[in-house]
């Protein structure tokens, strides 16, 4: 799990106060996509601690979860088959036909 922050500074607090509590949390560069500009990069922090602990210092200063996307299993296939429903082989008559 990740927590975006906007201010190194901020991203390097919330890590120190992971660390402090006895997580893993290291602190990285965000790229996002479109932003050309090094400087617009956000920063994250990447942690096992529970989301609770995170979601707390995100809020404390003013970022936002970024959840992994989870890894599919060994022989599965990354997405889910797309849902088909079934369509009908005919239109459906509204009016009753001639002679009835």
């Amino acid at each position: 799990m990740r927590g975006i922050f906007f201010d190194e500074e901020h991203a390097r607090q919330a890590a120190e106060t992971l660390v402090r509590g006895g997580y893993a949390a290291e602190v990285v560069r965000e790229r996002l996509a479109g932003e050309d500009d090094d400087e617009d990069h956000p920063w994250a922090v990447l942690t096992d601690a529970p989301e609770i602990q995170l979601d707390m210092l995100v809020e404390m200063y003013d970022g936002w979860l970024d959840y992994d996307d989870p890894e599919p299993a060994a022989g599965e296939s990354p997405q889910a088959p797309p849902l088909v429903l079934p369509l009908p082989d005919q239109p459906r008559r509204i009016k009753r036909p001639e002679g009835s």
